[in-house]
């Protein structure tokens, strides 16, 4: 996360990973909650927007691949549908892709080391509304992973781990991403009606 955004960002996920820890070993629960807060929060937090798909590109990484795979002259291209330029195609109604050749790697130079402007007013792209949506599960995340501590019990310890596990399902991008978060919100709350009153959760699985 410090490579992704920077070290204050990275410190902001280490400080609610330490404590769901602290918490659930105070109340002897096992690290189960810590681990699923651990790799959820940090997909959450990691979206992959416009500023880590350049990262990713420029990394030596990249470019190391490329040259384990491929001998000789080779060209890149890019298919990608910039989200302050790209058409919607009236066939499918989704963004229409385009084609962009090597001199892309450039601009994604760039582009990576403007990261720091992700999230604050001066970021364009994150005024679309699905950064906006990428933004705000994660202040949610925080708040309820904060609510799931505040009552956590041994009785209502597994359906804390579930619904920390909820981001496991929001996948994909665009009207996909939209697809799969609204299937996982609809999952989020029977699994709060059953950490809220685990008794009766279980009393119904019994029958």
């Amino acid at each position: 996360l410090t490579d992704y955004q920077n070290a204050r960002y990275a410190r902001r996920y280490r400080a609610l990973v330490d404590k769901v820890r602290a918490v659930e070993t105070e109340k002897g629960l096992g690290e189960k909650l810590t681990e699923a807060v651990a790799r959820y929060y940090f997909k959450l937090m990691a979206y992959k927007d416009e500023y880590e798909v350049a990262r990713l590109y420029t990394h030596p990484d990249f470019k190391a691949k490329l040259e384990s795979q491929f001998e000789g002259d080779y060209t890149l291209e890019f298919n990608l549908a910039p989200p302050l330029l790209y058409k919607i195609d009236p066939v499918t109604g989704e963004p229409q892709k385009k084609k962009y050749g090597p001199g892309m790697l450039k601009a994604f130079g760039w582009l990576a080391k403007l990261r720091f402007l992700r999230g604050t007013p001066l970021d364009v792209f994150g005024r679309t509304e699905e950064r906006k949506m990428e933004r705000q599960l994660i202040r949610d995340y925080e708040q309820a992973v904060a609510d799931l501590l505040a009552g956590l019990t041994g009785q209502n310890h597994r359906y804390a781990v579930e619904i920390a596990s909820i981001p496991e399902h929001i996948r994909g991008y665009g009207h996909v991403k939209q697809r799969h978060l609204a299937d996982a919100k609809a999952n989020e709350e029977a699994l709060w009606q059953n950490f809220r009153n685990p008794a009766a959760a279980t009393a119904m699985a019994a029958e």
